[in-house]
């Protein structure tokens, strides 16, 4: 055989036909996915659901609703956050041109495209298509919605610390530090000190605090100065989500501005879980939820006990007893109920349960699924792409739960004979039960990998 070499220019072709094009098997999951969506008839319910937004006959037709949101899955399971990186990988990927329906001969859209479609489909859009998929998971046995576990965690904000102002004058960080140092004499009015006279100066001083009450972002007026975990003092955002503790799926993924407690947003994010199981037609009564000490407070409890809901909330260490003389008599009893079922062993396993699960959840979403810095600025527009994120999360384990893998990424890294062995085994168990699960068919490959006889693998 002659050694090829590689030509620095080349004249394209002017005609190419349609079947000398390079042709792609696509990854397996994604087709996976694509079927388990098709089945659902999922492009034709997001297109119904987002017609009322466009004009029937007036201007050039926009890209399908299917596609925008197969790739805000694609950011998920690729870990992308920003839209850039989203139209950079589905244009260079063979198999997310299959996964999102476009050829070779077809331009994918652009970042832009991405952004004029999610400011023209309000947020109620949005819901819609997290409580189908909620759905989904409810017509195959895999949501309970009794318990549920309830956590928040910090998004960095796409801004940054200088970019605060105060709200009384407007000032600048800088343009503060030189009317203080005008105050203290150290300058007069007319004088203009260096940037290395006002760090100096910052330095020195003392009570350099800064509230949110006084400052705010002149890029992004939703943002809220908070630390992060990492204990950087940043702009941020608040991302809350409800968990069912059996199967792990999120049942709301809700955005609050930093600043917002979460005992205060604690009732709020499971009535809004409850009203997604409601309005999406399923029939589970959330009647059970488990937090943090954070999130113990007696206006939360009490809130929670008219709702009919059952807390398991650890009380916070207090070097004083509590006083009960000027509280209403309903306050002490849900307080003193709250208290004996944390001391019992259902509490210590839902705890054990909700620090597993509910932490699994912002791993996934945040860091795998490329979610922990928003590139957004905007509640609204930050509210809408990681509700996005937390639908292809639920996707994610309804794959699993289907498929055997919850991830492009982990099924690529299921390499070797531990992997086929797994999948061997799994699928070996589907195809006995095959006659008790409805839209089940087998096909002659293995994981994605090279053709192995004797191995099977489920397709949805």
């Amino acid at each position: 055989m002659a050694l090829g070499r590689r030509r620095n220019e080349r004249q394209q072709e002017m005609w190419v036909a349609a079947k000398d094009l390079p042709q792609s098997e696509g990854h397996i999951f994604y087709r996976k996915l694509n079927d388990l969506l098709s089945e659902a008839d999922f492009d034709r319910y997001v297109e119904k659901l987002c017609r009322p937004f466009y004009h029937n006959q007036l201007g050039r037709p926009s890209i399908p609703p299917g596609v925008y949101f197969r790739m805000l899955l694609v950011g998920y399971f690729e870990g992308l956050g920003s839209q850039r990186g989203i139209a950079w990988r589905c244009g260079d990927s063979l198999s997310l041109r299959s996964f999102l329906g476009i050829g070779l001969d077809q331009r994918t859209p652009d970042h832009s495209s991405l952004t004029r479609v999610r400011d023209r489909l309000p947020w109620e859009v949005h819901v819609e298509v997290f409580r189908f998929v909620l759905q989904m998971a409810a017509e195959r046995g895999l949501l309970q919605g009794k318990t549920v576990a309830v956590d928040a965690t910090t998004l960095e904000a796409n801004a940054a610390m200088k970019s605060i102002v105060r709200c009384d004058t407007g000032e600048d960080w800088n343009a503060y530090l030189k009317r203080l140092m005008q105050e203290e004499g150290l300058v007069d009015e007319d004088d203009d000190p260096s940037d290395e006279d006002l760090r100096r100066f910052d330095k020195n001083r003392k009570n350099k605090k800064v509230s949110n009450d006084e400052w705010v972002s002149s890029s992004d007026p939703d943002s809220r100065i908070t630390r992060m975990k990492d204990g950087r003092t940043h702009l941020a955002y608040k991302a809350e989500h409800v968990v069912d503790l059996e199967t792990e799926l999120v049942l709301t993924a809700e955005i609050y501005p930093a600043d917002r407690g979460d005992a205060d947003t604690l009732v709020d994010s499971v009535m809004e879980a409850q009203t997604h199981l409601n309005e999406a037609g399923i029939d589970a009564q959330i009647e059970e939820a488990a937090a943090d000490k954070g999130y113990h407070s007696a206006d939360a409890l009490e809130l929670a006990d008219e709702l009919n809901v059952r807390t398991y909330i650890p009380e916070p260490n207090s070097k004083y007893d509590r006083r009960w003389t000027d509280k209403p008599a309903n306050t002490k009893r849900v307080v003193y109920n709250n208290r004996r079922r944390t001391r019992t062993a259902k509490s210590k396993r839902l705890q054990r349960q909700r620090s597993e699960r509910a932490e699994r959840s912002f791993a996934h979403v945040c860091e795998t699924g490329g979610a922990r810095r928003s590139w957004l600025r905007g509640l609204e527009k930050v509210r809408k792409r990681y509700l996005m994120s937390a639908v292809a999360r639920n996707l994610g384990l309804l794959m699993r739960e289907l498929f055997g893998i919850g991830t492009a990424k982990s099924l690529q890294a299921a390499r070797g004979f531990a992997g086929v062995f797994c999948f061997a085994l799994f699928n070996a168990v589907a195809a006995k039960w095959r006659p008790w699960l409805p839209g089940i068919k087998l096909e002659s490959h293995c994981c994605g990998q090279r053709p192995i006889q004797d191995s099977i693998a489920i397709a949805v």
